[in-house]
């Protein structure tokens, strides 16, 4: 095990910010928006190098094949339910539209990715407005990220237990080159839990059901690092993503929009920026080390999503019951893993 950054999270990553905007209202309304910003100067002026990895594609996310042609990031990175990507994406034009310096910039690329929290939230009544993305985007900040039933995260659910946002680092060692990675994900699909190898989910009754194959639920993932890497390299890092998610038991299933989205925050590889004499494009070879920091840290990331999540009554009167944390523990136990 690789250890974590000191807050284990993906603002351990330099100049990463997260901000959060919830959305509960009445008895149906239990949705909101999540903002990463890879940075928080003038994003279209210094685009950072990026990729965008699909696990299934069944998802409605917006400003993939651009991301995946010119191998760049020039917006924030905004999660949200299913129905509001398309608010969500004009929301965010406006507000890079209006960021200081892009007074005669004509086209933007967006990038919004989403999960259909419709279980527990009203999906139809489209709550999510562009104030709401504006508040996530003031929101954003460097330090701790809030997790659980929070933002983007909301109303979904996971493994038949109360989803949401979760997230995680990994430091590499100085012999391995230093770098830090970063993960956050939006948790909404089906499965059978297994943490750190203990099948949680079997031993206290919420294993393959029925109703948990008829292919429901998506999640999304989206990875910083300051490694210096091209968009080739950042892609190959951010496809092992599922690995990660593999190891807690997620299927991705037929209907299951799975997507990985990756940035660099390293300053030699922003578009107007000077590189620095310390900063070297990593080579093919360096990217092992890199590939196990983001499996380890897309796995605890997951488990952090559900640990931090809290019940949630919704729409219909459905309800998801948070993680049951003292039968986990004693569950770990059982099999040895604490």
């Amino acid at each position: 095990m690789m250890a974590p950054g000191p807050l284990n999270a993906i603002t351990d990553v330099p100049c990463v910010a997260v901000g959060h905007e919830t959305i509960v209202r009445g008895d149906s309304i239990r949705t909101g928006v999540t903002a990463i910003l890879p940075h928080q100067g003038n994003l279209f002026a210094e685009k950072v190098p990026a990729a965008i990895f699909v696990g299934n594609g069944f998802g409605k996310i917006v400003g993939l094949s651009q991301v995946n042609e010119l191998g760049e990031i020039e917006t924030p990175i905004l999660l949200t339910n299913t129905l509001a990507v398309g608010r969500a994406a004009d929301a965010l034009v406006d507000y890079m539209l209006a960021f200081p310096g892009n007074e005669e910039v004509l086209s933007v690329n967006p990038i919004v990715g989403e999960t259909n929290d419709g279980f527990l939230n009203d999906i139809r009544m489209k709550s999510v407005e562009s104030g709401h993305v504006a508040a996530a985007l003031r929101a954003a900040s460097s330090g701790p990220v809030e997790e659980g039933s929070i933002g983007a995260g909301t109303g979904t659910v996971a493994f038949g237990f109360k989803g949401g946002i979760g997230t995680s680092s990994r430091q590499l060692s100085k012999k391995l080159g230093g770098n830090t990675v970063g993960v956050l994900v939006q948790t909404n699909f089906d499965g059978s839990l297994i943490v750190s190898g203990a099948p949680v989910g079997k031993d206290v009754g919420r294993s393959l059901s029925k109703e948990q194959l008829d292919d429901r639920g998506s999640v999304m993932v989206v990875i910083g690092t300051d490694a210096v890497l091209n968009s080739r390299n950042l892609r190959r890092l951010a496809s092992r993503a599922m690995l990660g998610l593999a190891r807690t038991g997620f299927i991705s299933a037929n209907e299951s929009g799975d997507y990985s989205i990756i940035f660099s925050t390293a300053a030699r590889s922003r578009v107007t920026a000077s590189p620095s004499k310390n900063e070297v494009e990593l080579r093919n070879e360096a990217m092992t080390p890199l590939f196990q920091a983001v499996i380890e840290a897309t796995e605890e990331a997951v488990y952090n999503s559900l640990f931090r999540a809290t019940t949630v009554k919704g729409r219909n009167g459905h309800v998801a019951e948070a993680l049951p944390i003292e039968e986990t523990c004693r569950i770990l136990r059982k099999y040895s893993m604490i």
